[in-house]
């Protein structure tokens, strides 16, 4: 006679249970990561607002939206703006002109200025701090960069970035061993005078090419001699028509004297 099996009347809630415990287990195995990502981010958000009201407030307001007449909107500016102004010594400004000048003291030290880029991001979307790969100059192309530099950039900047006058007071800064991260950071936001090239303008492959090239330039150093500045030719023949004919004159002269 066959034998029946019976089935215990708990046994569907019991595998029910095995089931919920054991999709719960394997969910809370990766959700920490990201709870613990999205707390650290909030945190430095936080951190960067407290910051942000007791150092840019005055000028941007503070809620960042800008003080008319005293300092823009930070709205959808991005972290990568807050980190090229800051991380540069562009900002906070010494002194009120028509153009943040480079190389002034940096205030902040890196964890400040990316909590203070965090809020700043949090007001808008905008451009993000690029991702070490796009800023490593052995990974781009100086030839393909070169030629992107100077159809982009050498009007400003000369073929040498070492800069040059603009109008109104302004300038195109020397980009002459500035880090790749805020060459990048500059091609991406655009400060001052300068146009943003975004990825449609610009690939960030492109951009990487662009800091490559600069790296070359840099390491090739002058073979020619004194560069004069890297001005080009206005220097170069300002120099011969002083100093050059200057000593011939004075050749010729010495010589016509000893001669009588």
């Amino acid at each position: 006679m066959p034998t029946l099996s019976r089935r215990h009347p708990a046994a569907i809630a019991l595998l029910l249970m095995l089931g919920l415990f054991v999709t719960g287990t394997a969910y809370a195995a990766m959700a920490p990561k990201q709870a613990e990502a999205s707390v650290t981010a909030a945190n430095s958000a936080a951190n960067g607002k407290k910051l942000f009201i007791a150092n840019c407030a005055t000028c941007h307001g503070a809620n960042g939206l800008g003080i008319d007449k005293t300092g823009p909107s930070l709205a959808g500016v991005g972290a990568a703006s807050v980190d090229f102004q800051m991380g540069t010594g562009r900002m906070p400004m010494t002194e009120p002109g028509v153009q943040a000048k480079a190389g002034g003291q940096v205030k902040f030290s890196q964890d400040e200025i990316s909590d203070i880029a965090a809020y700043v991001a949090s007001l808008g979307p905008g451009p993000a701090v690029p991702d070490s790969e796009y800023t490593d100059a052995s990974k781009g192309d100086p030839g393909k960069g070169g030629q992107i530099f100077r159809v982009n950039c050498a009007m400003c900047h000369n073929s040498a970035g070492a800069g040059g006058a603009l109008t109104r007071g302004k300038d195109a800064p020397s980009v002459q061993g500035v880090t790749g991260k805020y060459i990048y950071e500059a091609m991406e936001t655009g400060p001052q005078s300068m146009p943003v090239f975004n990825d449609a303008n610009i690939s960030p492959e492109g951009k990487r090419d662009v800091i490559a090239y600069l790296d070359a330039q840099a390491e090739a150093g002058n073979p020619g001699g004194n560069p004069l500045g890297s001005l080009g030719p206005v220097p170069e023949g300002l120099f011969i028509w002083t100093i050059g004919l200057g000593l011939l004159v004075g050749i010729a002269v010495w010589l016509g004297q000893k001669s009588a």
